[in-house]
């Protein structure tokens, strides 16, 4: 497993991940919006999230059933936020894990998680450009038939 120091630096180039066996797991939705935002923007997941729109995050936030977040201490490090029926699909809409305790294992050990919380639902997702060979790596089967209609497009 590669790790890094607190400070995100590497010891000789091979990282060492001292934190990740200070990190704690919670479930639940129940977190504070200015932090929810705040590592979605230091994880650059917020380069494609409404970041600035704080209403439309609160609602992506109370309206997910399965938050499984991730925390150094008092410090929020990673979230895996997700649609849930428990019985056949979870929807992961948003893994986010701050930049600095990436490589560590705590995007998997979210995903895990979550999987173990909705135990009988198949996890789908949409992979974010900068993580489509990612997802391959801990287990996940690409599907060929996904199909997305934005907000602004109409059904025909």
């Amino acid at each position: 497993m590669r790790s890094f120091l607190r400070d995100g630096s590497t010891l000789f180039g091979q990282a060492t991940c001292v934190m990740a066996q200070t990190i704690s797991y919670r479930i639940g939705n129940d977190l504070d919006l200015d932090e929810v935002i705040e590592l979605y923007r230091a994880s650059t997941l917020g380069e494609r999230r409404p970041v600035e729109d704080r209403e439309r995050m609160q609602e992506m936030l109370r309206h997910a059933n399965l938050v499984v977040s991730a925390w150094e201490g008092n410090v929020l490090v990673g979230i895996a936020r997700s649609l849930s029926d428990f019985a056949f699909a979870t929807y992961l809409s948003d893994l986010a894990v701050r930049a600095s305790h990436q490589r560590c294992g705590i995007g998997r050990e979210l995903i895990r998680r979550t999987q173990q919380a909705a135990a009988r639902a198949q996890i789908i997702l949409l992979a974010a450009p900068k993580a489509v060979e990612y997802y391959p790596r801990i287990g996940f089967t690409a599907h060929h038939s996904a199909w997305v209609l934005a907000p602004a497009d109409e059904v025909q």
